[in-house]
């Protein structure tokens, strides 16, 4: 028992957090463990990802405390069990946990742990808007925690009053409180829960004052950070602000790859409230793909978590045309970013405007055009960001523009795609300049504009902006073959999936049923492409085409589909059967496009797999090296359209 249990200390201590949750529980199965314990193992739980069995653990703690009368340790366990239950959406939950605490508290001397009571305070009165007594409980708490040595809770007190001054409007003067605590997170004098507290903190409350460069550091410093100390879960929060920084800065796919790992993570540590945000991160990258249909379904799953899904959602709406639809979902969107009127309410508006004056643009309603452009021009000049200066000259060469005042809408699109530019924005800076050539076109000067629209194609076919290179091609005047970007050679492993006898399938379970079958096996796909660094090419309604630039990372892609749809199939009862092909070889790349033998060869594998098989090509054997996985004997497959035979595996997945 005694070595078991020092053991579990041991690893608490060296963040060994599986190892840890294993012994104590070894420990706690001989002996029940003490309060002090349990309340690490509690701690180990929640960082093992096991949400559950750390609430059982605090409230056993708690239990103990009581029956020993110790109401400071007793109030400290139920701020922890409050904590959980906040993160999860339980309000009233937290809500009466954070009740007994200050019950406990009321008669006790002040202590440091009463500053803990304090954070709950601050925080709950800036989120209803109660922004002066949120900054003032906040500097209470720092005094208190100050006086009785709890640094902890005077650095997250820091961190939630910075957070209220930006609210305020004083935005210099709460990011420099913010960066403080940030500073103090870095520098280890932090316990790892606030430490992460904060970074999330900071790196939300840089992006909501459009201060990206400030959020990239903070995002990489703590990235690095909870590295070190093996803190799982928090990534999940800080992935999603690291999705979306990499989604403005053009890096699409590994945008998408850090949302959907988010989402897992977010999941398993049951942190709700941040789901639905991740969700809407992966939404903005599928629809400026112009993948309308995974927008929609990423911006429904956002929303069913509690996210407004804007202004994706309304962009998408003018995207497929509904332009009714989004003129209601903007404004309703702006009705609830009203608020007070304060900067964080502005921020927020900010954010929203520019879909707002494209959509009016849109109806043909030049009144709400002008309206927005304004509100936004007062947000710019307020912030003095790069980020909301150049939407708002953007958004003002657009209403220029549609006023036919192309004459006065060039100069001003003109600075705006190139600020966009210089903040490293490249798919913002392209539509810009779209824009831009259009102005151009209407004065007269065709020449120019044809110039700036081949400009704003290549970087729209760089980043695989399928949607906005179809309307370059149709300003060009030839349709999609219009200027196409020059094709390029490129060496990838190809593959290709596809659902086994899903026309039987349909007959057999019906419509709808068969729709949300396929919604889920689309996810599960899509988040594997993600894990292993694979690139989406087409979807075809039964299957996938995609490109991956290691053989080694396709091969791990394939095993881990059919292990997701095994895995279901065991838990479940059910699952669809996938067979799988993969190749490796040169083909021609335009655009996001792949073309040529390869292609055909990989495809023609996939179709000669049985179900839930994976069979890999020779070529793409030797490319991946050394595998962890067995092998079946060579086969050796006539292809259609193929002159010579070609060498294949079946992969050993299970």
């Amino acid at each position: 028992m005694i070595e078991t249990l020092e053991g579990g200390r041991d690893a608490v201590a060296r963040h060994a957090w599986t190892e840890a949750v294993e012994a104590l529980s070894a420990a706690d199965r001989e002996s029940a463990l003490s309060p002090e314990d349990l309340e690490l193992l509690g701690t180990a739980s929640w960082w093992a990802a096991r949400p559950d069995e750390a609430t059982e653990a605090f409230e056993r703690a708690f239990a103990g405390y009581s029956e020993a009368g110790r109401p400071l340790d007793a109030a400290r366990a139920a701020m922890e069990l409050a904590y959980h239950a906040f993160r999860s959406l339980g309000a009233p939950i937290g809500a009466g946990w954070l009740a007994r605490a200050g019950r406990l508290l009321a008669d006790q001397p002040e202590s440091g742990i009463h500053a803990w009571l304090g954070i709950f305070s601050a925080l709950g009165a800036l989120m209803e808007g109660r922004i002066a007594e949120g900054i003032e409980l906040a500097d209470q708490t720092m005094d208190l925690a100050s006086r009785h040595g709890n640094t902890d809770a005077r650095y997250l007190a820091m961190s939630f009053k910075g957070m209220g001054q930006l609210f305020s409007g004083d935005w210099q003067g709460g990011l420099a409180l913010i960066d403080e605590a940030a500073a103090a997170a870095s520098s280890g004098q932090l316990e790892l829960r606030t430490a992460s507290d904060v970074y999330c903190n900071t790196i939300a409350a840089c992006r909501n004052v459009g201060d990206l460069e400030r959020a990239a550091m903070w995002a990489g410093e703590s990235e690095r950070w909870m590295r070190r100390h093996q803190a799982g879960g928090y990534p999940g929060i800080c992935r999603v602000h690291r999705a979306e920084l990499k989604m403005l800065h053009g890096e699409w796919p590994e945008a998408e790859q850090e949302a959907r790992e988010a989402c897992e993570e977010l999941e398993r540590f049951r942190l709700l409230d941040a789901v639905g945000y991740a969700h809407y991160a992966i939404g903005e990258v599928r629809l400026r793909m112009g993948d309308l249909a995974g927008a929609a379904e990423a911006f429904d799953r956002a929303y069913e978590q509690g996210h407004d899904a804007q202004p994706g959602l309304a962009l998408l709406q003018l995207a497929r045309g509904e332009v009714a639809d989004a003129q209601r979902s903007i404004a309703r969107a702006l009705a609830r970013a009203a608020g007070t009127g304060g900067l964080a309410d502005r921020a927020t508006r900010g954010r929203l405007l520019p879909a707002q004056v494209d959509i009016a643009l849109a109806a043909g309603d030049v009144d709400t055009a002008r309206g927005a452009v304004e509100e936004l021009e007062a947000i710019a000049a307020d912030f003095e960001r790069p980020l909301f200066r150049a939407g708002a000259m953007t958004a003002r060469g657009e209403l220029l523009l549609g006023q036919e005042k192309a004459s006065e809408a060039s100069p001003v699109l003109g600075q705006s795609w190139r600020l966009w530019q210089t903040t490293d924005l490249p798919y913002e800076s392209a539509r810009a300049r779209l824009t831009y050539a259009q102005a151009l076109a209407a004065e007269g000067d065709e020449a120019a504009a044809r110039r700036d629209l081949l400009a704003a194609r290549s970087t729209f076919e760089r980043l695989g902006a399928t949607l906005d290179l179809e309307r370059v091609d149709a300003l060009l005047g030839a349709g999609a073959g219009a200027a196409p970007g020059k094709p390029e050679r490129a060496t990838r492993t190809f593959m290709f999936t596809d659902i086994v006898t899903s026309t039987d399938l349909v007959g057999i379970i019906g419509d709808e049923a068969w729709s949300e079958l396929l919604a889920w096996h689309d996810r599960e796909l899509r988040a594997a492409f993600s894990r292993h660094r694979g690139e989406e090419v087409n979807h075809t309604g039964d299957g996938f085409f995609a490109a991956f630039e290691r053989a080694a990372d396709g091969i791990e892609c394939a095993v881990d589909i059919q292990r997701r749809l095994a895995r279901h199939r065991r838990d479940h009862g059910f699952a669809l059967w996938v067979r799988i092909g993969l190749h490796l070889a040169e083909a021609t790349r335009q655009g996001r496009n792949f073309t040529g033998r390869g292609v055909h060869v990989a495809a023609r594998v996939g179709a000669a797999a049985a179900r839930e098989e994976i069979l890999v090509t020779s070529a793409a054997l030797e490319g991946a090296g050394q595998l962890r996985y067995g092998l079946s004997d060579p086969r050796s497959l006539t292809l259609k359209g193929v002159g010579e035979p070609v060498e294949a595996r079946a992969v050993d997945w299970r």
